[in-house]
């Protein structure tokens, strides 16, 4: 094999491991990018997830207090008008619905 082979053969193994370094240099600095881009993604959803669970979580007590105090009343009316002669005697439903709507 003649010395010009050798540096032709070695040239261009040479330019396809520069080529190939210069590419793997690239595509791991653009995988690095993309890797913080996704892991700051990531974040901010489980920031908002956080938010929305504590929202629900808030809602969720208020519903449960509301649920409580609608039974307290609902207590308290029934032991106001369980003595009461004219709560328990029988209505016509054309009077309940007159003093439902508020008809005069």
């Amino acid at each position: 094999m003649s010395n010009g082979k050798i540096f032709s053969i070695v040239s261009t193994i040479l330019v396809f491991a520069i080529y190939w370094g210069y590419n793997n240099y690239h595509e791991k600095k653009r995988l690095k990018n993309a890797n913080t881009y996704l892991t700051n993604q990531i974040n901010q959803l489980e920031k908002t997830i956080s938010k929305n669970n504590q929202i629900i979580a808030q809602r969720e007590h208020e519903k449960s207090q509301d649920a409580m105090s609608i039974k307290k009343i609902h207590e308290q009316i029934n032991d106001t008008i369980k003595n009461n002669q004219c709560a328990n005697e029988y209505m016509p439903d054309n009077v309940i619905n007159w003093m439902r709507d508020g008809k005069n």
